[in-house]
Formats: structure tokens, C-alpha cells, sequence
């Protein structure tokens, strides 16, 4: 049996937990209180989690050029974008993906709490951009 890596068995962690958090409240809700369960529900399980975190953006060449604020950050390791919307939409992916190029963190998860059926959706950095 394959090992599973920790950045993907922390992934599980969060699925299940945003589930759970989806399923109890429903759609509805504004982002913040997804936000705020989903945080709660992760620290009580151990996970170093921080809320609006500001992380840096730096250009192609390395140079800092500001910072914006992650929904959440998984013990500093994955950035999850909470949506509170009907449907997931191409820039809702976009924005992710920039927050994660321009941050330089390869793992992020985009979440929707906001339909009647959760959405999750895992992003690699490299893969995404190898795609492209």
C-alpha cells in the first residue's frame, strides 16, 4: 500500500471537515460564517489554522509587491478560497490560481459552501501551470 502524502492527507482532513461544516449549516450563510466554522472545526482537530492572513505577492523577478489576505491558511502549507455562491465560476478558479503564483504556495483548495451541493476542488501549482 502506497503511502499517502501529508500535504494530500491534510487535504482529506479539510474535505471531510468542510463537508460536515456544509452539511450542518446549508447553504445560505454569508462566506465569513463558513470561514469561521470551518475554522473552528479545523482547530479542534489540531490544524494550526489562520483567518485572513496576509500572504506576500512578489513578481516574476522576485520583487515584493504587496500582500493579500488568504481565506484561510492550513498550517502554512494550503490556501483555501471560500465561496459562498451559487456556482463556481472560471474566475473563482483564476483568482485562486494567482493567489497561489503570485504567493508562491503550491497547494490551494477552493471551496463552495454557497449551493445546495458542497464543492471542493484541490489546485498544485506546478501541475496548473504545466497545463497551461
Amino acid at each position: 500500500q502506497k503511502i499517502k502524502d501529508p500535504v494530500f492527507q491534510l487535504c482529506d482532513v479539510i474535505r471531510e471537515t468542510a463537508f460536515a461544516a456544509h452539511k450542518f449549516h446549508g447553504p445560505g450563510h454569508l462566506e465569513k460564517i463558513y470561514e469561521n466554522s470551518l475554522a473552528n472545526r479545523l482547530r479542534k482537530q489540531g490544524l494550526r489554522v489562520e483567518q485572513q492572513v496576509a500572504l506576500n505577492v512578489y513578481d516574476e523577478d522576485g520583487a515584493l509587491l504587496g500582500d493579500y489576505f488568504a481565506d484561510l491558511w492550513v498550517e502554512r502549507q494550503i490556501i483555501l478560497e471560500l465561496k459562498a455562491v451559487r456556482a463556481v465560476l472560471n474566475e473563482h478558479t483564476a483568482q485562486l490560481l494567482g493567489y497561489l503564483r503570485s504567493s508562491r504556495c503550491e497547494h490551494g483548495l477552493l471551496l463552495n459552501f454557497g449551493a445546495g451541493r458542497f464543492y471542493i476542488r484541490k489546485f498544485v501549482l506546478s501541475e496548473a501551470m504545466a497545463a497551461l
